[in-house]
């Protein structure tokens, strides 16, 4: 006999978090994300139904596939994801599991969704994006954007985050993470580098008297050269 779990019927769509590249139509009248892993191969919108990536006619998720679209429970997992090098440039998802969905220890694989809102990171030279701009690269008709500042973001053409909320439609919210850069006002003064050639100095120290420890170790007249 075969046991079965038993079905969830939450009274309220299950919340869920995952990293997407935000995605515009090349002719700029759409926007939306691009997966990572397996949803790589298929741009989806805001709002919009998993297809099986393999082909298959079946309807997603099928308990003897693995199509569909994937999630995590918790924001930090998904935020731990954009710390690997191939992921940096992502954004984070928060979305609502909408339909039929399967239940891991770790997230949700399912077959429709909401997003309803995406966290964009800071740019690449530490300061909170202000832009989307083009990345230089895209799949099937949507050209890749990325994280930039009005300085970094150059000639490249561009986005704010509020156009592209609105090319993206359904209601999603678009913020931009803090960034990691130095506050103005804040650089070191006169203090601060008093402190540091302090500490530089007495490393100096440490390493002048474990040099004369070494020399005093070998004694006089021994060969130098091994």
């Amino acid at each position: 006999m075969r046991l079965r779990l038993p079905e969830e019927r939450p009274t309220e769509p299950p919340t869920g978090y995952k990293i997407a590249h935000p995605v515009l139509d090349a002719d700029g009248g759409r926007a939306g994300f691009l997966g990572v892993s397996l949803g790589a191969a298929a741009p989806y919108r805001v709002l919009d139904d998993a297809r099986c990536v393999y082909g298959r006619r079946h309807r997603a998720p099928h308990r003897r596939c693995d199509c569909g679209f994937h999630c995590v429970h918790e924001r930090a997992v998904a935020e731990g994801l954009l710390a690997s090098e191939e992921h940096r440039k992502a954004v984070l998802l928060e979305v609502s599991v909408l339909g039929p969905y399967l239940r891991f220890e770790r997230g949700f694989r399912y077959g429709r969704q909401r997003v309803r809102s995406a966290t964009v990171g800071p740019c690449p030279c530490g300061a909170p994006a202000s832009v989307l701009a083009d990345a230089g690269w895209g799949r099937e008709g949507r050209r890749v954007l990325e994280a930039a500042c009005g300085g970094c973001a150059g000639g490249r053409p561009r986005w704010t985050l509020a156009t592209f909320a609105r090319l993206a439609g359904d209601g999603l919210r678009v913020v931009a993470a803090p960034g990691t850069d130095v506050p103005l006002g804040e650089t070191p003064g006169i203090p601060e580098l008093v402190a540091e050639a302090a500490l530089l100095q007495a490393r100096l120290d440490w390493f002048q008297g474990q040099l004369a420890r070494i020399g005093r170790a070998r004694g006089p007249g021994r060969d130098t050269d091994g």
